[in-house]
C-alpha cells in the first residue's frame, strides 16, 4: 500500500510470478482530489516495444510447465523430465518402426491375407494384454511406489523388448507369429501398468508445498502429446527410407539404445525422500559406521536403480534377505521356530516390541533368510526399527561364532539405539520423510497377542 502523498501501484502477475503488467494511478492536473484520479497501464520492460523472446518462451512454458513452476515442484523435476522427453521422442520413432512389421505381421500387402484373420489376430492380441494386465497387477501393485524408480524403468525395457518382438515377427511362419505378437502385446500392457503406477508415485514426489498433482499431470500429458505428433511427423520422413531389412534393425537398436540409456538417466536423477529397503540399507550402514546421517541426494547418488526384494546388502555385499510382515504359521514352519519352546523363547525376547524377527542361517553365504512378524498395532518406526534388526543381525552373523538366538539379541539393542528419537529428529532433519511408509510391500500378515486384547487404530 503506498504511503501518504504517494498513489498506489498495482502489479498483476502471471500464474509463474512474472509481472505481466503494471497499473499505475495517476492525476488529470493540478487537483489533488481523488475524483481526478485516472488509472493507466504501464508496459513492463518485456513489453515495450514488442514483446521480447525471453517472454514468449515463458509463455510457451506456462502451457508445457506446472503452474508456479519452478516453486511448484522440487528441484529434480526438470532433469528428469527432459531426459522423459528426449526418451519418448525416440521410442515414438521406434514405434513407428515396429507398427510397420506388425501391419505386415497382420497381412497387409499381403494378397492371401483376410480382414477376419486380421481381426482375430488383434482380439487375441488384446485378450493376453488385458490377462497380462489384471495378474500383473495383483502380484506386484503394492511395489510400484516404494520401488518406483525400479519400476519406470522397467515398464521401458518391457516395451523395448515388444517393439523388438513385433519387428521380428514378419520373419516367423504365422504359426509362430501369433504366439510372438500375443507376447509383445503382454509386454506392452505390463508396460503400461508399471509405468503408470511408477509415473502417479513420482508425480506425488515431485509436488512441492504449492502444486497442484492435477495440473502437474495435465501438463505432462501436454509434454507427451507434443513430442509424439513431432516424433510421427519426423518418422514418418524418416520410415519411409528405410526399408531394408538391414536399415531397419540398425535404427531400431540404435533407437532402443538410446531410448533406455535416456530412461536410466531420467530415474537417476530423482532423489526420493521416503526409505525403502535399499535406502535404509545406505542410511543405516553410515549411520552405524560414522554416526553420520546421509541427506536424500547423497543418498540417491549411492542406490541401484536394480535391487533384489527384500536385500540386505551392506558395503555393496548381499548379506542375505529379509521378508516383512509374514504369517506366524510362516515365521515358525519356515524359518526354524518349530517347537512350543521356542516360539514362547521368541514370543518372550520381543515382549516390548511391535515385531518379532527370527533367521535361518544354514543357507550358503550370503543366501541369509531372516523373517519379520509384525503386531496389530506396529507403526511407521516399528517398520524401521525391525529392517535395521534385520540388517545389522545379518551383518554380525557374517563374522562371529555366537548362536543366533543371541546375535538376535545384541542386535535388537543396538537396533534399538540407532532407531531412537534422537536420530528420527537427525533424519527428518536431513529430509527424510519418514511417514510414508516404503518398507512393507506386498499383502502382509499381522498377529494380536491374546493378552494384548483388542485395540483401537
Amino acid at each position: 500500500m503506498a504511503t501518504d502523498g504517494e498513489l498506489p501501484t498495482i502489479h498483476e502477475l502471471d500464474e509463474l510470478g512474472n509481472v505481466a503488467s503494471t497499473l499505475c494511478f495517476a492525476r488529470r492536473g493540478s487537483n489533488d482530489g481523488d475524483s481526478d484520479l485516472k488509472l493507466i497501464r504501464r508496459a513492463t520492460p518485456a513489453q515495450s516495444g514488442g514483446r521480447s523472446n525471453w517472454h514468449r518462451l515463458q509463455s510457451l512454458s506456462s502451457v508445457f510447465l506446472p503452474a508456479g513452476y519452478p516453486e511448484s515442484v522440487t528441484p529434480d523435476y526438470l532433469p528428469y523430465q527432459t531426459y522423459g522427453i528426449l526418451q519418448a521422442f525416440a521410442s515414438s520413432l521406434a514405434g513407428l518402426l515396429a507398427s510397420r512389421a506388425v501391419l505386415q505381421g497382420v497381412g497387409v500387402g499381403d494378397a492371401n491375407a483376410t480382414p477376419t484373420a486380421a481381426l482375430f489376430l488383434t482380439i487375441l492380441q488384446d485378450s493376453f494384454g488385458r490377462v497380462a494386465t489384471i495378474l500383473f497387477a495383483w502380484r506386484l501393485g503394492t511395489h510400484f511406489e516404494p520401488e518406483c524408480k525400479q519400476y519406470r524403468l522397467v515398464a521401458d525395457i518391457l516395451n523395448d523388448a515388444a517393439l523388438i518382438s513385433d519387428c521380428l515377427s514378419p520373419a516367423f511362419p504365422f504359426h509362430i507369429r501369433v504366439p510372438m505378437l500375443c507376447a509383445s502385446s503382454c509386454s506392452r500392457a505390463v508396460c503400461g501398468i508399471a509405468a503408470g503406477s511408477a509415473k502417479a508415485a513420482l508425480r506425488r514426489h515431485f509436488i512441492a508445498k504449492e502444486g497442484s498433482v492435477g495440473d502437474l499431470t495435465a501438463k505432462e500429458g501436454s509434454q507427451e502429446t507434443a513430442i509424439s505428433l513431432l516424433g510421427m511427423l519426423i518418422g514418418t520422413v524418416l520410415v519411409s527410407y528405410i526399408t531394408t531389412p538391414l536399415s531397419t534393425w540398425i535404427t531400431l537398436l540404435l533407437l532402443i539404445a538410446v531410448h533406455l540409456f535416456l530412461n536410466y538417466l531420467g530415474v537417476r536423477a530423482v532423489t526420493m525422500h521416503t526409505l525403502n529397503r535399499q535406502r535404509a540399507n545406505i542410511v543405516f550402514q553410515a549411520l552405524d559406521e560414522s554416526d553420520t546421517i546421509l541427506s536424500p541426494q547423497e543418498v540417491a547418488a549411492r542406490e541401484r536403480v536394480f535391487e533384489w526384494d527384500g536385500a540386505l546388502r551392506w558395503s555393496g555385499n548381499v548379506l542375505g534377505h529379509c521378508r516383512m510382515g509374514v504369517s506366524w504359521s510362516i515365521f515358525a514352519r519356515e524359518f526354524g521356530v518349530y517347537s512350543t519352546t521356542d516360539q514362547v523363547d521368541i514370543l518372550k525376547l520381543f515382549q516390548g516390541e511391535k515385531y518379532f524377527l527370527c533367521c535361518d542361517n544354514t543357507q550358503p553365504r550370503g543366501a541369509l533368510q531372516i523373517a519379520v512378524c509384525l503386531k496389530e498395532d506396529a507403526g511407521q518406526r516399528d517398520y524401521l526399527r525391525a529392517w535395521v534388526h534385520a540388517l545389522l543381525l545379518a551383518k554380525s552373523l557374517q563374522h562371529t561364532q555366537l548362536s543366533c538366538r543371541i546375535e538376535i539379541e545384541l542386535s535388537m539393542k543396538k537396533a534399538g539405539r540407532l532407531v531412537d528419537a534422537k536420530n528420527i529428529s537427525r533424519l527428518r532433519a536431513a529430509g527424510w520423510d519418514l511417514d510414508e511408509s516404503a518398507l512393507v510391500t506386498g499383502a502382509i500378515s499381522r498377529i494380536r497377542m491374546g493378552s494384548e486384547g483388542k485395540k483401537d487404530r
